[in-house]
This record gives C-alpha cells, sequence and structure tokens, in this order.
C-alpha cells in the first residue's frame, strides 16, 4: 500500500466509528480519485505528435482530451483503463489505420494529460456519448479494464458500435468496491454507505436489482459481436469477469485467453492487437471459435 493510500485507509475507518454518513461520503470522494498519473511513454511520443488533439466536456464541467488519427471516417474508438491512458492503446491505432479506420482515443478527466483528480463512470460516458454524436456510429470500440465497464454503460445509453473487444475487462461495478475495499483495507461497515452514496450519484435511475451497473445488464442494448480477450493470468481483473460477459452475451461473444502477458501487457503484445484488429476488420469468423488460447507473440 502506498503512503497516500495508507493515511486514505487509516482516516476513513477512523471517520468511519465516528460518522457514517461522513466516512461514506469520504470514500466515495476516493473511490474516484486515482493515485497515480500515467505519463506518455518516450515510444508513444511521435505517434501521438502526429494527432489532432481537442478538449472535449465530460460530466460536472470536467475536460477529456482527445486524440484522433484521420478525417474521422469509420471510427474506431480506443477506450483505457483505471489510471491509465489513452496512449496506452498505441499499438492498435496504426494497424487500423492500414485498414482505412480513423481512430480516436482520450485522456479521461484525471488521467494522462486531462486536468482533475478524479473522474467516474458518468464522466466516461458523457465523452464516449459526445464522441458518439460527432463521429457516428463507431465501426469498433475497443477497451481495456474499466473502460470496458464504462463502454458498456456508454452502449446502453445511447452511443452505439458495430463491433466491440473487450480486453481484460471489468464485467461488474460490484467488483471494482470489492477491489476498493481490499487495498485500502477498510472498515466492511463502511461498505454499504459507499453503495448508498453510489446508488444516489451514480446510478439514481437503475432498478434496485440492477445497482451498480454491470455488462450483464446490457444484453438488451447490445446487439454488436463481441470478442473478449483475457490473461488466464491477470492479477489485477480475474479472468472470471471476462467470462461473466462471454456467459452473458452467448453466441454473440467469443472468448480469447493468453497466458503470461498479465493486466497491461496484454495491450502491446503483436498477436493480441492483431486478433482484435482482424476481428474489427472480419468479424467473429476470423475468431473462430467459442474459446481460443493465443499464444504471445513476444
Amino acid at each position: 500500500m502506498r503512503p497516500i493510500e495508507a493515511v486514505a485507509s487509516t482516516t476513513l475507518n477512523v471517520v468511519s466509528r465516528v460518522s457514517g454518513p461522513l466516512a461514506g461520503a469520504g470514500a466515495f470522494s476516493l473511490f474516484h480519485m486515482p493515485f497515480v498519473r500515467s505519463k506518455l511513454r518516450s515510444s508513444e511520443r511521435e505517434l501521438f505528435a502526429q494527432a489532432e488533439v481537442e478538449r472535449l466536456p465530460a460530466a460536472d464541467g470536467k475536460q477529456a482530451v482527445v486524440y484522433r488519427w484521420g478525417d474521422g471516417s469509420r471510427p474506431v474508438l480506443l477506450v483505457h483503463g483505471w489510471q491509465s491512458r489513452g496512449s496506452r492503446l498505441a499499438a492498435f491505432v496504426q494497424p487500423l489505420l492500414d485498414q482505412g479506420h480513423s481512430v480516436i482515443t482520450f485522456d479521461a478527466p484525471g488521467h494522462g494529460d486531462a486536468a482533475g483528480r478524479s473522474t467516474t463512470i458518468l464522466d466516461y460516458r458523457a465523452v464516449i456519448t459526445a464522441l458518439h454524436d460527432k463521429y457516428g456510429t463507431f465501426d469498433a470500440l475497443i477497451a481495456h479494464s474499466l473502460g470496458v465497464l464504462a463502454s458498456f454503460f456508454a452502449l446502453t445509453r445511447g452511443a452505439k458500435a458495430e463491433k466491440v473487444v473487450a480486453i481484460s475487462p471489468v464485467c461488474d461495478f460490484e467488483y471494482l468496491i470489492g477491489e476498493f475495499f481490499t487495498e485500502l483495507r477498510l472498515r466492511d461497515a463502511l461498505q454499504g454507505r459507499l453503495r448508498d452514496q453510489i446508488a444516489k450519484n451514480l446510478f439514481p435511475d437503475l432498478p434496485a436489482e440492477r445497482m451498480p451497473f454491470s455488462v450483464t445488464h446490457a444484453t438488451e442494448h447490445v446487439t454488436a459481436p463481441v470478442l473478449v480477450i483475457h490473461d488466464e493470468g491477470d492479477t489485477r481483473i480475474e479472468i472470471a469477469q471476462g467470462r461473466r460477459i462471454v456467459t452473458a452475451f452467448g453466441d454473440q461473444a467469443q472468448l480469447v485467453t493468453t497466458t503470461e502477458l498479465g493486466h497491461r501487457r496484454i495491450l502491446s503484445d503483436a498477436a493480441v492487437v492483431r486478433t482484435a484488429v482482424d476481428f474489427v476488420r472480419s468479424g467473429p469468423s476470423s475468431v473462430g471459435a467459442d474459446e481460443v488460447r493465443l499464444a504471445s507473440a513476444e
């Protein structure tokens, strides 16, 4: 546990013994605050220097930084995960451009080069929806980790994509809550308080039995084919989360598993990139089975 997390953990646990509501509000604020801001890597600089860059409003006056290659036609959207940034999906850009797509990605508020200290699933939804309104239906949406959950949330709220690639996906918002409490070693008594804040501030329109949001709730809204790619040894997001998505979507989804790529290196693996891009081009037939084990190209 990093020092800032240790301080936050101690503070919330102490406050929760004095004022449950105050501790719940504090946990909610902390829940949406990345402790690490990823920096642009030297290997990503040249590509991102070639992008068209703009700032786009998110929720509550926040802004995202948007990067685009191409003229905007045949758009493919790349969506990063928690404590990450758009440039982490750089390996997908040139192969998609070679197929004639425009490629769009963004840094969510509090991430990458975007200002702010926090972001919520509502911010992701606002950005994805705004980009959809600007460029139209995405030829494909490729997302990683938390970006998968946020993307499906946007797809249930009006955004559309012809194909979806979910890499190391988070399926259930509830999973994030459990990880948050485990990582910060928070008292169990705080969980109810945090869930109350989440229901009130993020999902007030969801019925109780569907709060918080899960990708499994999106099956009635998303008709696009879905490719899930997940590493069997992912220690950040368990592969069971990827399997839940495949099970929920049935014949509409396919699972590709990898080994020894973990949660982040999977994004730069040549075989993973090729599989995803082939799926964008050709659809499910390019994978050809319900579940495939993919050998790393490295």
